[in-house]
């Protein structure tokens, strides 16, 4: 007599909400990345290869900065308490990058710092490097930081933002490196009880460029202003991915994405993922992405997404939108005696300083507008040849 066995078949369910993603330090516990996966599909992956597999140069690099009262700026070790309580890598590059780092820039904010604290990164160099930043705001303490990167450079790095309770800490990223530079970047924010996070990404130069900001709403009332502001010219991709976990009561959130596309080949990504968890109740959430063609030849996705596990809550809510240049705008301007070059020139810095002029630093703000013009003056010349 013969007895049937019937095996079930083993089924690989798909991640059914964003913080089920798989995450680890360690770069060998990621599967190799084929560019199908959700995380990768979108991105030029054969571009940046050797920052997501090959070997990296982690020791420290040439910094500027100025001597702010109530900042500090130093390279702490690896083994440092500190470093790993703001997240964790979900994605082989910036595991690669934890990996292989061997010290990590220590930015810290104490008290009320009255003027910005800028640190320049300008001379990482053509190698394939890893890095590694941590942002610490004590307690009470309110300050603006600018991540400066510009010059040559091919890095996979995290960023770890800290807020402790109250703190009020204004984070730029700003990307302005040279024409053929790779930078991959996943950025960290913990932000504690009434503490407030002002995080905005500015991205202008680069091969490619890709910024993960993931922002984790841990205190109650703990809040976050998520700013971004991009142009992407020909051949050139610049990609965002945004996470918000609302992990806490009475959690407030506000994300607005916008971007500008001119010649042939510029791509752009946003991918913006909100998750209301099941303990956050009293949440007032909203994301927004939009972008401006300027020409034939580019492609611009825009993905919102959002998850509620709780129905007590203010309001949630996304939207997305793409579209050309609007003709209406531009006649209104031309009727009232303004030319065609510079009606379309004031048209899109309209569209894109909304974002550059909610830094609150008037300097840093008079410069992005003047590096936006410079874009805009190129996108120019290229239309015109």
């Amino acid at each position: 007599m013969s007895t049937y066995t019937e095996t079930e078949p083993t089924f690989l369910a798909p991640v059914q909400t964003r913080s089920e993603r798989f995450k680890s330090f360690e770069h060998a516990d990621f599967a190799e990345v084929t560019g199908f996966e959700a995380e990768w599909k979108l991105t030029p992956v054969d571009r940046v290869r050797t920052l997501i597999d090959g070997e990296l140069d982690g020791s420290p690099y040439p910094v500027l900065y100025p001597e702010v009262a109530g900042t500090t700026v130093e390279w702490i070790d690896r083994t440092d308490t500190r470093i790993g309580s703001a997240g964790q890598p979900e994605e082989r590059a910036a595991a690669n990058a934890w990996t292989a780092f061997e010290k990590a820039l220590h930015i810290g904010v104490q008290g009320e710092v009255a003027d910005a604290l800028t640190v320049t990164r300008a001379q990482l160099g053509d190698t394939p490097r890893a890095a590694h930043v941590l942002i610490t705001a004590a307690a009470q303490s309110r300050a603006l930081v600018v991540l400066d990167s510009r010059g040559p450079a091919a890095v996979t790095e995290n960023v770890e933002i800290i807020l402790d309770e109250g703190a009020d800490l204004t984070v730029v990223s700003l990307q302005e490196w040279d024409d053929d530079a790779l930078h991959l970047s996943s950025q960290f924010a913990r932000v504690g009880k009434d503490a407030r996070l002002k995080h905005i990404v500015v991205s202008l130069g680069g091969a490619v460029v890709r910024v993960n900001p993931s922002t984790h709403l841990a205190g109650e009332g703990s809040e976050a202003e998520l700013l971004g502001v991009y142009f992407a010219d020909a051949h050139q991709h610049l990609e965002q991915r945004v996470y918000v976990h609302h992990d806490a009561p009475h959690s407030r959130s506000r994300v607005t994405y916008k971007g500008a596309l001119n010649g042939d080949g510029a791509r752009t990504v946003w991918v913006g993922d909100v998750l209301i968890g099941p303990r956050a109740t009293g949440t007032d959430s909203y994301e927004q992405n939009r972008n401006l063609v300027l020409s034939e030849g580019t492609r611009a996705d825009s993905i919102p997404n959002l998850e509620i596990e709780t129905g007590d809550i203010v309001g949630a809510g996304h939207a997305s939108a793409t579209g050309r240049f609007d003709d209406e705008h531009l006649f209104y301007l031309q009727a009232r005696g303004i030319p065609e070059d510079e009606a379309r020139r004031l048209v899109v810095l309209g569209f894109l300083s909304e974002i550059v002029q909610r830094i609150g630093e008037p300097a840093l703000e008079a410069r992005l507008l003047e590096a936006l013009v410079a874009e805009l003056e190129g996108a120019r010349t290229v239309a015109a040849s």
